[in-house]
């Protein structure tokens, strides 16, 4: 028998489909799960909080496969994970469908100014023009990102007839390289962030960059807080030399309540909400988990496998 030591939250949704070969352990708590974690060949120990899962993940002495809900998972100690062999997959794509809606939603909202629509229906004012009069129609997007959330992005903001030009280490077929795309920032409208964090990634949008852009332009990160130098970009929005700013991922989480972020009316900050706009999350996970076991059983590769060394 394989023991499997899995929170049971998700009990519900994988036990009557585990099969014969494996035993579960279900926890409720940390200490549950510290207590079992050195007994887990297989483990998915997702819990709200990071700290508690950093140290599950170093008591599972014996873990073989680590299997997660999150798609970043960067801050779990990947180096002692790749040391003892283990092979983990993450959530990436689980949330990938919700995510590209809430760019076009947060696109949207800002092109057309729907937070000040929403302002004048609170105070029952009848509005006679628009506050806002952008159309996404023909505007240029810069997408730094092409993962299973970026791809989803680009087709859907190419169905309202934008340019999407994807960053990608291979080039071609109209995307730029890694090298490229920070000289050709003031040729965009919209820069969008959907990468991994990673040290590559850390702080890649900075004071140069923002610099960079076209007055007009408006940066949405749906990746990480610290893809973006935080502090350069108050200062940018402030000094207005970039339109906006959509973010649904701030540096730290939450964001303190005074920090100047929340203050300025060029910012949206929408609490690292995307993912969990809706309701199919643990059913997907929980799907693709019993695939994988099956998978696993057999000795085949299970998927998607996090690359323990580029951290993503």
């Amino acid at each position: 028998m394989t023991k499997a030591v899995m929170s049971a939250l998700i009990r519900p949704l994988v036990e009557p489909r585990l099969p014969d070969w494996v035993e579960p352990l279900w926890f409720m708590t940390k200490e549950q799960a510290l207590e079992m974690a050195p007994e887990a060949e297989i483990g998915w120990f997702d819990l709200n909080e990071k700290e508690p899962m950093i140290e599950i993940a170093h008591a599972a002495t014996g873990l073989k496969w680590l299997n997660s809900i999150y798609a970043g998972l960067d801050f779990l100690p990947l180096d002692v994970l790749h040391d003892r062999g283990v092979t983990v997959t993450n959530g990436v794509g689980i949330n990938a469908i919700t995510i590209a809606e809430y760019v076009v939603m947060l696109m949207l909202a800002h092109a057309k100014g729907y937070r000040e629509v929403v302002r004048a229906q609170e105070r029952k004012e009848w509005l006679l023009d628009s506050p806002g009069k952008r159309e996404l129609s023909g505007e240029r997007v810069l997408l730094l990102g092409l993962g299973a959330i970026g791809g989803l992005i680009k087709t859907r903001l190419e169905a309202f007839d934008m340019k999407v030009i994807p960053v990608r280490r291979s080039g071609g077929e109209g995307a730029l390289r890694p090298g490229e795309w920070r000289e050709k920032l003031g040729e965009f409208d919209w820069v969008v962030l959907a990468v991994p964090s990673t040290e590559e990634t850390r702080h890649m949008i900075g004071a140069a960059e923002l610099a960079a852009m076209r007055p007009n332009a408006v940066l949405v990160n749906i990746a990480r807080g610290d893809v973006v130098k935080q502090d350069d970009l108050v200062e940018a929005l402030k000094a207005k030399t970039i339109e906006a700013a959509l973010l649904d991922v701030t540096d730290p989480e939450p964001l303190p309540e005074d920090h100047p972020l929340w203050e300025l009316e060029n910012a949206q900050i929408t609490m690292h909400l995307s993912g969990r706009a809706q309701t199919k999350m643990f059913q997907r996970s929980a799907d693709r988990f019993v695939e994988n076991l099956e998978l696993w059983h057999k000795g085949e590769a299970v998927e998607p496998q996090m690359d323990l060394q580029a951290g993503y």
